[in-house]
């Protein structure tokens, strides 16, 4: 017997508003339900992966997923909760965008197998660039009124004074293109439920009402939601000062990744643990228990960060963040060090002073370079007193002379010098 999926996303705090129905509809049958994405970049971030999550646990639970790349309504853009129009994308960005997203989602999906409720990925464009404006407006437009459509709340939101310019009748029409997915999917592939964040609620009930209006009160068209996700303290989740954490390596490192689930909050971490992982409720329920009595431990942040990493990446990039992490801690040798590629390298130290001394530098004694090309001690007295105290290390060996030359054979990937002074105070070196 399969897994109850409202049961799952009920316990896991990934449930927020549910037609009534929905539940006795996925007890009775196989499910076939979507969830959109949209694909204005070419990866996904961590914002998307509780809808992505969801997809997951509903192929866990014996239903079949479709994953909806909007490459029409990207086109276009939503209204729900932007106070501005989006860039419009053209098609060979779409294609490429959706290429890269379904490669990210096949880590979570399966989509190859030949089991009943494999994944399928697809491209609302595909159905809409033949579709003409007549068509539509006589075809979809006739079944659903204005006065229905104005009702919504991202609708009323933006016409309030949101926005600087108002509503466009791009965005207004945005409710019925999703609600015309919806029905493409039910009639095309036997999709009954429509799956996606809180602030997609209106789009997808005018998806239900489109089908019903369309095809008879009698079918069968549901819709559930995610909350939001947010942290502690009310912000958004997923965004740092820096940007997006994006699921593709070259955007967001792994060890960068890594450190953000390791660096949520209690509380965060106990909500995210069971939203972003697959960890049944008897594991989750025990690490809680075990992060409670020793919070200092970060027994949850601890295992989070392993999961999603290694679900996102691998189980050799949450390795190599691990040690990564421990360098900045003291633990690491200079084998470690050469091991980490350059953005990784980079990520660790970001924080750290950089200097950039010329390569005409090399070949000089430590102090002299330490001193005067960057600025690593304030004199030479106060580097030899440390050098001879073994307070000195260079590319986490300790530097056994303040007189030591240093040659192009210490560089770290051919341009880097880590110099540490004291327990936790680094400065890299860029030979430029």
């Amino acid at each position: 017997m399969n897994k109850n999926f409202v049961e799952e996303l009920k316990w896991r705090g990934m449930l927020s508003q549910i037609m009534p129905g929905t539940e006795e509809l996925l007890q009775k049958e196989m499910v076939t339900a979507y969830l959109g994405t949209d694909p204005t970049a070419d990866s996904l971030h961590i914002g998307h992966l509780c809808g992505i999550m969801m997809l997951s646990h509903l192929q866990r639970c014996g239903h079949k997923p479709l994953a909806l790349v909007g490459g029409a309504t990207g086109m276009i853009g939503d209204p729900s909760g932007k106070s501005l129009e989006r860039n419009l994308l053209d098609e060979n960005t779409l294609r490429h965008n959706q290429e890269c997203i379904k490669k990210q989602l096949a880590k979570f999906l399966d989509f190859e197998s030949d089991a009943p409720n494999k994944a399928e990925l697809v491209n609302n464009y595909d159905w809409m660039k033949d579709m003409t404006f007549l068509d539509f407006v006589r075809n979809i437009g006739k079944h659903i009124t204005v006065n229905y459509m104005m009702a919504k709340e991202s609708v009323q939101q933006r016409l309030n004074g949101e926005a600087r310019d108002g509503l466009s009748f791009t965005e207004f029409t945005y409710q019925l293109l999703q609600g015309y997915d919806f029905l493409h999917l039910y009639q095309a592939k036997g999709c009954k439920l429509q799956m996606g964040g809180n602030d997609q609620w209106g789009n997808m009930t005018t998806g239900t009402e489109l089908i019903r209006r369309t095809l008879g009160s009698e079918t069968e068209a549901y819709a559930l939601t995610c909350p939001l996700i947010t942290k502690a303290d009310g912000k958004k989740f997923g965004k740092t000062e820096s940007g997006n954490i994006w699921l593709d390596p070259k955007r967001t490192t792994p060890y960068k990744f890594y450190q953000f689930w390791l660096n949520v909050s209690d509380d965060d971490a106990e909500r995210y643990i069971k939203i972003f992982t697959d960890l049944d409720k008897d594991t989750i329920d025990t690490l809680v228990d075990e992060h409670k009595q020793d919070p200092g431990c970060r027994v949850l942040q601890k295992r989070l960060a392993k999961e999603v990493t290694v679900m996102v990446h691998s189980e050799e990039d949450y390795n190599t963040a691990v040690e990564a992490s421990n360098i900045l801690f003291g633990k690491g040798t200079k084998e470690t060090l050469q091991k980490f590629d350059e953005d990784t390298l980079l990520s660790i130290f970001e924080g750290v002073p950089h200097y950039d001394i010329s390569k005409d530098a090399l070949g000089q004694p430590a102090v002299d370079i330490f001193t005067q090309n960057a600025p690593v001690f304030a004199s030479k007295g106060e580097m030899r007193k440390l050098v001879q105290g073994g307070g000195v290390s260079l590319n986490k060996e300790k530097l056994q002379s303040f007189d030591s030359v240093i040659t192009a054979e210490d560089l770290i990937d051919g341009k880097y010098l880590l110099v540490q002074r004291g327990k936790k105070n680094y400065y890299l070196l860029t030979v430029k």
